[in-house]
């Protein structure tokens, strides 16, 4: 007989740890819907993200470089991914749930805007006046309000858990504020899981993409960055003399795995200090407790300082990222002066929350290369060609 919801929530019980989010015991949706027959609702929740419109121009968004300026280097969808898969190694580890981290790290993205977070930094900007603008309430936004896919409600109505997730993705690069509704000090273990292993996955895989474009340099990186140096040298230990491509790709896969065994680790120390006994519990705590090691902590802040002062400050991620976040100010300023271009579905919403709201989800959604072709279309030799 095939394997119903309820047989999936009775294997939860069976094989999770206490602390876990149980897909039985959510705080359910805003708009009440029958309960899936074949999945759990955080299985549900997955799906309706992928297919979601806004999952799908990630592939389109810049990470660290500019979309389109090399076929091997990631996007924001492909650093999607690779969270949503570390997210996952890690939650089953520590015996809680899969599906619930799996979701929040596919989802933890969709708000970003185009050309990163200089993207982001020009509408908040831009926005200052009219509530400003945060990729993680823009995420939450969408997931509620702008995926129109639906006959009896806005957005995908995802579960409480889901969005307790997106409201409180909280990483070097990312401050969301409070949102009435998730008032809890702390969000669940698997909301925190996916913070950390975005962490995870952007400072190593923006190595990665900053060695493939020569903007950094292994000798380097042997002489100013501990992580990798010790990685390196496990590597040759075990491998020997390697082709490049092969030996960056162990030294990094190494780098991943120790950071992985580091957060389980320490988060087990954590969670058995705290002695939480439920997901509730979880939320009272004062601070997370998926965590590095103090000695982690302090190499990732110097693998950080590193990539700022080596790659994301570098003139060729730089200039065309600011040539990208004035192209964005302009359009936003010409739609200011053109509302009635900015599409049905923008237009309508303007009539609730105002005509900078409206024109700001507009930029918000679209990806690289359609801000690039909008700008082309309508202010063409305003700014010299991006790609």
């Amino acid at each position: 007989m095939p394997c119903q919801r309820e047989d999936l929530e009775s294997r939860e019980r069976a094989t999770f740890a206490p602390y876990a989010q149980f897909s039985d015991d959510t705080q359910g949706r805003v708009y009440p819907e029958e309960p899936p027959v074949w999945r759990t609702q955080y299985q549900r929740d997955r799906d309706r993200v992928i297919h979601s419109r806004a999952f799908r121009r990630l592939e389109y968004k810049t990470q660290v470089f500019l979309n389109g300026t090399g076929d091997h280097l990631r996007t924001r969808l492909t650093h999607t991914m690779e969270v949503a898969a570390i997210s996952r190694n890690i939650a089953r580890a520590l015996r809680i749930n899969e599906d619930l981290t799996e979701t929040i790290a596919l989802a933890h993205d969709l708000g970003h805007p185009p050309f990163g977070h200089k993207g982001e930094s020009v509408l908040n900007r831009l926005m200052s006046e009219h509530g400003g603008f945060e990729h993680n309430r823009h995420s939450l936004r969408i997931v509620e309000e702008l995926e129109q896919k639906y006959p009896t409600f806005s957005g995908l109505n995802l579960s409480w858990e889901v969005r307790e997730g997106l409201v409180k993705h909280f990483t070097a690069y990312d401050h969301p504020g409070r949102r009435e509704g998730f008032e809890a000090r702390s969000s669940s273990l698997e909301a925190q899981v996916a913070n950390l292993a975005d962490e995870v996955a952007y400072y190593s895989h923006d190595l990665d993409d900053g060695l493939e474009e020569d903007l950094l340099n292994e000798d380097h990186l042997m002489r100013d960055v501990r992580i990798w140096a010790y990685a390196a040298r496990v590597v040759r230990e075990l491998h020997g003399d390697l082709p490049s491509e092969s030996r960056r790709y162990i030294i990094i896969r190494t780098l991943i795995d120790e950071q992985v065994k580091d957060v389980v680790s320490m988060s087990e120390r954590n969670i058995i200090q705290a002695n939480v006994q439920s997901a509730d519990e979880v939320r009272l705590q004062a601070g997370p407790l998926i965590a590095y090691s103090s000695e982690r902590h302090q190499l990732n802040l110097e693998l950080r300082q590193f990539l700022y002062e080596n790659l994301y400050f570098s003139p060729e991620v730089h200039n065309p990222n600011a040539q990208a976040v004035r192209l964005l100010e302009e359009l936003f300023h010409y739609f200011t002066q053109h509302p009635e271009e900015i599409g049905e579905q923008s237009r309508r919403r303007a009539e609730r929350d105002g005509w900078p709201r409206a024109i700001c989800d507009y930029l918000a959604g679209m990806t690289d290369r359609f801000a690039i072709q909008e700008h082309s279309r309508i202010l063409a030799g305003a700014v010299k060609p991006l790609c």
